[in-house]
């Protein structure tokens, strides 16, 4: 007898003893299953742990889900989920926020779970709870076979599941966007395209472009910006193709539906390429534009204007579109005279410009007057004696007119068609009018030629008395690449009525049909004036931190601006939709680049 009174005697390991189990007897324990029968639906379900709230007040609201571990790696910021309701209607909401959380209570931040951790390939998703915050943006129902949506005016049930959206239908009602229009990229985010279980699978968007739902957004105006190397040409040029595309039509006030025009800017003389089609896009390529509604390939009437200005030659070795040369003929300055007051004049000096001596000259040499005579008229010093004894100019703001009118000697009636001749050429329904200015090394004389023909077809478009027909009875979309360097804000007088010129005809496009698309890598220098009456604007990548201020979107989109990658793209705008964040086509739906 021991210690351990009778089970001294006891073998664990005889086989023979009846009243023991082997050890392989011990291995065929059955396991038991932790994870529910069935197959999961969605990712997840809305949890109340810490809340459950829908409020006007965004900042009251709080809306959260749990995100089962198989289902993790799959959501992003961004992201857009659905939870129904009881009774068939759905709450669309956007993950605004993600958030790993324990399970149980224990401190890892020790040298033991850090070296375990060290050691291992992946995390026991089990141990933690992923919770994402959500942002509803609406509630969609039916009514009439139609899918609608309402603002969130309800809050979804305890342990609601979950899923990702991914129905076209679905998205396009939750974010408010058109089913057609104007195409301008895919629905992305973080820049991954959204993908749906159709036929394509992306989800296109697409800018309102008709009279049923309001004013077509080309006639409330579209800024373009972007950095240098972002995309924001190519990104353009996708977009006039589609304004220029055959069936894009608008109804006229005498009954006639006409195409519209578009006049572009162009410092860089890259737009004249879009008379040729791009050889990079193949037919597969082209197939896929073609199922999805995008226009695509050269567009045969395009024109390029080249103004003459001094000795300046234009090159046009990379496109084949045709060209036309013209002259500004110094009648045009009668109607805006700050086309002559490019040094800056202050205002005493611009009203006796205004007041006295155009129309003094206008007077004596007749409307055709030409720069030439004005010059001379400005040197006759008998003018200045007569005008000064009499009060009219004093002899010193005389003196300061004189020589800031001079030096535009290579700018007005040179040897070219002066543009007021080919008016009938210039604005084609249908038809894209490219004027290059790369080749004019002078800054001022670039000006003077763009504010001269933007004022023309602003004047025209705004007259009620018009000169020109062709130009108030077509539709008209004027472009304007690196916008920034003519409608800045700015303190001389001739640069106020520019910024005014352009703001009427921002408040007045809608009922004139004239559209404005700028397109900047700048746009805080865009005036203030003219950026209020924007209604679309496209934001590419811009790393300057006052640049992104002043595109005005959304914080949450705002702070992607600066990692986007080329062609990425975030628009805004009120009426079309809620603010989103796209992919452009990889490839231009023109020829794009030179050799």
């Amino acid at each position: 007898m021991t210690d351990l009174g009778d089970f001294s005697e006891f073998d664990a390991a005889d086989p023979a003893d009846s009243n023991t189990s082997s050890t392989e007897d011990i291995d065929e324990f059955e396991s038991t299953r932790v994870a529910p029968r069935g197959e999961d639906v969605g990712i997840g379900t809305i949890c109340v742990s810490q809340g459950l709230r829908i409020a006007e007040d965004a900042e009251e609201t709080s809306l959260r889900a749990y995100v089962t571990s198989g289902n993790r790696s799959a959501v992003r910021i961004g992201s857009y989920l659905v939870a129904p309701y009881p009774d068939g209607e759905t709450l669309f909401c956007r993950i605004t926020g993600l958030e790993y959380a324990q399970q149980y209570h224990a401190d890892d931040a020790t040298e033991i779970h850090a070296r375990r951790a060290m050691r291992r390939d992946d995390v026991d998703e089990a141990d933690y709870k992923f919770v994402a915050s959500l942002e509803p943006v609406a509630v969609l129902y039916e009514e009439g076979g139609e899918l609608k949506r309402r603002m969130t005016d309800r809050v979804p049930k305890p342990q609601t599941v979950v899923r990702q959206a991914n129905d076209t239908t679905e998205i396009k009602t939750g974010l408010k966007m058109p089913e057609d229009g104007v195409f301008l990229g895919h629905l992305s985010v973080g820049g991954e395209k959204v993908r749906t279980a159709a036929t394509p699978p992306t989800i296109d968007y697409r800018l309102k472009d008709d009279y049923a739902a309001g004013d077509p957004l080309v006639f409330r105006h579209t800024l373009v910006a972007g950095g240098t190397g972002s995309g924001k040409t190519h990104a353009a040029k996708n977009v006039l193709r589609q304004y220029l595309a055959d069936e894009r039509q608008y109804p006229m006030e005498d009954g006639r539906t006409v195409g519209p025009a578009v006049v572009q800017f162009d410092p860089q003389d890259e737009y004249a390429q879009m008379h040729d089609d791009n050889p990079e896009l193949d037919d597969e390529f082209a197939r896929r534009l073609e199922r999805e509604g995008v226009a695509h390939g050269g567009v045969a009437d395009t024109t390029a204007f080249v103004p003459k200005v001094g000795d300046a030659s234009y090159s046009a070795g990379h496109h084949r579109a045709e060209q036309v040369e013209f002259t500004i003929p110094f009648s045009m300055v009668h109607d805006n005279p700050f086309l002559v007051a490019g040094s800056g004049l202050n205002d005493n000096q611009y009203g006796a410009l205004v007041s006295v001596l155009l129309p003094r000259f206008r007077q004596q040499y007749g409307a055709d007057g030409s720069y030439e005579q004005f010059t001379s008229f400005l040197d006759d010093p008998a003018l200045r004696e007569e005008l000064d004894e009499s009060g009219r100019v004093h002899e010193a703001t005389f003196d300061a007119v004189r020589r800031r009118v001079l030096g535009f000697g290579h700018v007005f009636d040179q040897d070219a068609r002066p543009i007021t001749d080919l008016v009938h050429e210039f604005v084609r329904p249908g038809g894209l009018t490219v004027v290059p200015t790369y080749h004019v090394s002078d800054s001022r004389a670039t000006e003077t030629v763009v504010l001269a023909l933007s004022s023309l077809l602003i004047d025209q478009k705004l007259s009620n008395d018009p000169t020109y027909e062709r130009i108030k009875e077509t539709p008209l979309i004027l472009g304007m690449d690196e916008a920034h360097n003519f409608l800045t804000d700015a303190d001389s007088v001739q640069a106020g009525k520019v910024i005014t010129k352009f703001t009427e005809a921002a408040k007045q496009g809608r009922k004139e049909r004239l559209g404005l698309f700028l397109i900047t890598q700048d746009p805080q220098d865009i005036d203030d004036a003219v950026f209020k009456q924007i209604n679309t604007t496209v934001v590419l990548n811009l790393g300057d931190e006052d640049a992104i201020k002043s595109v005005n979107i959304p914080s949450n989109l705002e702070s992607k601006v600066p990692y986007m990658e080329k062609g990425q793209m975030v628009v805004y705008s009120p009426d079309n939709s809620e603010p989103v964040e796209l992919i452009g086509l990889p490839k231009c739906v023109t020829r794009h680049g030179r050799d």
